[in-house]
């Protein structure tokens, strides 16, 4: 298997194998042998096979600590230069897509154009929406022990469940991905725990300040950012605030799929991403590449300016309390959840013994 050996150490140290504990072997796939380079980051607790539809459509056990995205995003241009790549598309997907956008932020010059995929701004962003279908999701992710629990997890988290229900032959897309997720998860084996605290962790410490994105913006090159309307982990309106936020350089599109609508949607983002691509080759114009409304003039006046600041700093404040509250009634149905499968298990020890009356 190929893998780049990084150092989070001393600098010096980073290119041998093996060259020291601070050392992280990250391992990479390639494909193809085309002139156009494009490095594709996935998400939370995914693989290098969550990429497979777009690979198809462009190409024709070290104990990791507490992750940070920048971290991630070193790790990623640690991998260009193994390979050789001066510059390259920078794809990412959920995670993958806030370790995309500090790369950008860390090395615009290598950015070619930059695809965020089912992104939020990470923190409270990455809570998904709180209903009962969320918390059942939960529940069944915390208990889930075996690759089968866990597949049938994965699918209604990264699918809706239109999607899943289609007939694909003689049986639903359901029981025919179920056994694709059962034998790539038993192949692979189970996340570790240490890896999923890790990977938590740099989702919930991330934040593109406004420095960052105003980086990201005038950096000249061209920003897509394509989500699903139906996503249950990342929100739709923070995937519409961060494009907002890279105007004029951010084309938004909104497909009808879940989490991975780059599995449910292919054809329709791998044609996306091949416009901007193509885009970028012929040297678009950032402003005819975006999709979003410009701004009036007269928000260009102090009076407007200062108006549109305070409402903006009004909205931060609201989705800051919203975002507290989601984390305490997180906290209560963690406690309530433990309490019950406590008392179930008690339940269980003290269950009473039928004595007959022949044994008295």
């Amino acid at each position: 298997m190929p893998y780049c050996v990084v150092s989070h150490g001393d600098p010096s140290a980073g290119a041998a194998a093996g060259g020291g504990e601070d050392d992280v072997r990250i391992f990479y796939q390639r494909y193809g042998h085309g002139g156009t380079k494009v490095l594709l980051i996935i998400g939370f607790a995914g693989t290098h096979e969550s990429w497979e539809p777009q690979v198809k459509g462009l190409t024709g056990a070290v104990e990791p600590v507490d992750e940070e995205t920048v971290i991630m995003a070193k790790d990623a241009l640690a991998l260009m230069d193994h390979l050789g790549w001066r510059k390259a598309h920078v794809f990412g997907h959920s995670m993958g897509s806030m370790i995309a956008s500090k790369l950008a932020t860390i090395a615009p010059e290598r950015v070619a154009s930059l695809a965020l995929l089912n992104t939020t701004g990470g923190g409270y962003q990455c809570i998904p929406k709180i209903d009962w279908q969320t918390i059942s999701l939960a529940c069944r992710f915390l208990r889930a022990r075996t690759p089968e629990q866990r597949a049938g997890v994965d699918l209604d988290v990264h699918y809706t469940r239109e999607y899943l229900d289609e007939i694909v032959g003689s049986n639903t897309r359901r029981q025919k991905l179920y056994q694709e997720y059962v034998k790539g998860l038993s192949s692979c084996g189970m996340q570790s725990r240490h890896g999923f605290e890790g990977q938590l962790n740099a989702c919930w410490t991330h934040k593109l300040t406004q420095k960052e994105l105003d980086r990201i913006r005038s950096s000249g090159f061209l920003i897509l950012v394509i989500h699903g309307r139906d996503d249950v982990v990342a929100q739709l309106y923070h995937a519409r605030r961060l494009a907002e936020k890279l105007q004029p350089a951010a084309k938004l599109v909104e497909l009808h799929g879940g989490h991975l609508v780059s599995h449910e949607r292919t054809a329709e983002v791998n044609m996306y991403l091949m416009e901007m691509i193509k885009a970028s080759k012929s040297n678009t114009d950032q402003e005819e590449w975006s999709n979003l409304p410009k701004k009036s003039d007269d928000q260009l006046l102090a009076g407007s300016d200062s108006r549109l600041a305070k409402r903006e700093c009004n909205i931060i404040v609201i989705c800051n309390l919203l975002g507290k509250l989601q984390l305490i009634l997180l906290f209560f149905f963690g406690v309530f959840y433990i309490i019950l499968e406590h008392a179930k298990r008690v339940l269980r020890v003290l269950k009473p013994v039928r004595v007959s009356a022949s044994s008295l």
